[in-house]
């Protein structure tokens, strides 16, 4: 799939992602060796558009769970579709009325509907969600489990069995196998401390803001209109509004989102007014805000 970390590396830069030779070299032993990668860093600093990628690059389907509060084995595996189960129950109500005829009684005429369960408990009703869906597939997939921090600790647990066999048992059909070991991608925002056990299974890897080259050079990539010296400009206002104290520092989409704004606006350079006019593309809250305004002098100093 990947001939050399240096494959990779091209490969994700010929997609429009910048991957420095750390992420890359995870990459590349995550695939050779079949091992999940958990990656965590701030929100917006590119862990799914990882996933997203490496699915283009190898041709596989992403198949993606999004981690939420709440969320529970039964959500992330299957669901049986009950209302087709009752529909054909309906459908075929006089061949069931036939089957039980000459039951004696009522527990015989249970038994007979019992030898029948394949009929209503088979792959025709089971509706697959995620994780089933990844170990069923008929090619190989990149599995996205998404946000694995904002599930609970019980959820996380059940992940780890699923990830050390890649095969889960549906009471009603049995032990189901993987087809095919998907790639597997964790990514986490450290709203809360994950596992020594899930940790122990992966491959890790910690994104961050990128260093100031590398941010420009993303920028010069996904947003190709915008003027070289306002490019360099507005790197250089993020990477000091990230050193302010904010509850939310504007991560590497908020700073796109900012560039291509400003390209719109038809922006050749960064002034007071502009910036002011334009924070709310990189700053989310209110105190944040008055913040950055407050510090306006210092971020525009040359």
């Amino acid at each position: 799939m990947f001939e050399s970390v240096e494959d990779v590396q091209q490969r994700f830069r010929d997609a429009r992602y910048i991957a420095n030779r750390r992420i890359s070299t995870v990459v590349y032993l995550a695939e050779r060796m079949g091992r999940p990668v958990l990656i965590e860093g701030p929100a917006g600093v590119g862990k799914t558009e990882l996933a997203k990628t490496l699915s283009e690059l190898t041709g596989r389907k992403l198949i993606r769970l999004q981690c939420y509060e709440g969320l529970d084995e039964g959500k992330a595996l299957y669901e049986w579709k009950y209302a087709k189960q009752l529909l054909y129950t309906q459908l075929l109500r006089d061949r069931i009325g036939e089957l039980i005829a000459d039951a004696p009684s009522l527990p015989d005429a249970v038994a007979k509907i019992a030898g029948q369960e394949d009929a209503f408990f088979s792959f025709r009703f089971l509706s697959a969600r995620p994780l089933l869906a990844a170990i069923l597939a008929d090619d190989p997939v990149v599995l996205l489990v998404d946000e694995i921090d904002k599930a609970e600790p019980e959820f996380e647990a059940f992940l780890l069995e699923v990830l050390s066999d890649f095969q889960v048992s549906v009471p009603e059909l049995g032990t189901i196998r993987a087809k095919h070991i998907p790639l597997v991608v964790l990514t986490s925002n450290n709203a809360r401390e994950l596992s020594d056990g899930l940790k122990r299974r992966c491959l890790h890897l910690f994104i961050d803001f990128p260093a100031p080259a590398d941010e420009l050079e993303i920028i010069r990539m996904k947003v190709p209109q915008i003027p070289d010296e306002l490019g360099r400009a507005v790197v250089d206002a993020v990477q000091k509004i990230r050193g302010l104290d904010l509850r939310k520092p504007p991560s590497v989409s908020e700073s796109l989102d900012w560039a291509r704004s400003l390209v719109i606006l038809n922006a050749r350079q960064l002034d007071a007014a502009l910036v002011e006019s334009t924070l709310t593309m990189l700053v989310k809250y209110e105190k944040d805000l008055e913040r950055v305004k407050g510090a306006l002098d210092k971020v525009l100093a040359g």
